[in-house]
């Protein structure tokens, strides 16, 4: 099975997130998309993201028993933080029979260079990139083999302004899944 591989700290999952998998999985080879939340990402501060399980429980949530995807906690049981040429690895030996894609945002694409062993995943992996809006491609890497560039119709929202609208009391209906919005009136989180 061709499998994406879409990486995130998905604090929350939102609107965006699944209508780029939803592409992807419409518009490629990709079989399905596995919605890979990373319990910490190097780049990102720890005391700023809900317990991953809550996250797990969200992109369940978001997903909704939708076969094309999967919510998966394979990073749960890794060394911290998630480094993705470490997560690939461990994918690839525990699902020898199937290729994996990791699926980035253009942002993603800039800072690639300073991923850890980025050589290796560009060596053993293609790459899917998304285009974002105010963010141009890592001319070292735009042109790569592995790396094929998609424009993809988005949303210019993010978990960021998402946590910010809570925080201020306001109304996230239609930026997160139904079901993710009752989650997280229902446990109060992000205020």
């Amino acid at each position: 099975m061709h499998i994406g591989l879409f990486f995130g700290s998905f604090n929350q999952v939102h609107t965006g997130h699944l209508l780029i998998a939803n592409y992807f999985v419409q518009f490629t080879d990709i079989d399905k998309i596995w919605f890979i939340i990373s319990p910490q990402n190097p780049f990102k501060a720890s005391d700023a993201l809900l317990d991953e399980n809550i996250r797990l429980a969200m992109m369940q949530l978001a997903i909704n028993d939708d076969a094309r995807f999967k919510a998966s906690d394979f990073e749960f049981n890794l060394p911290r933080p998630s480094y993705t040429v470490n997560t690939l690895a461990e994918l690839c030996k525990a699902y020898p029979d199937d290729t994996f894609v990791p699926i980035i945002g253009g942002d993603n694409l800039q800072s690639f260079h300073l991923w850890k062993d980025y050589e290796t995943i560009l060596n053993q992996h293609q790459v899917f990139v998304y285009r974002r809006a105010g963010y141009h491609e890592n001319p070292l890497l735009a042109n790569h083999p592995k790396i094929k560039i998609f424009e993809v119709p988005l949303l210019n929202i993010s978990s960021t302004y998402i946590r910010e609208m809570l925080q201020a009391g306001k109304s996230v209906k239609y930026l997160v899944p139904e079901k993710v919005e009752e989650y997280i009136n229902q446990h109060k989180l992000y205020r």
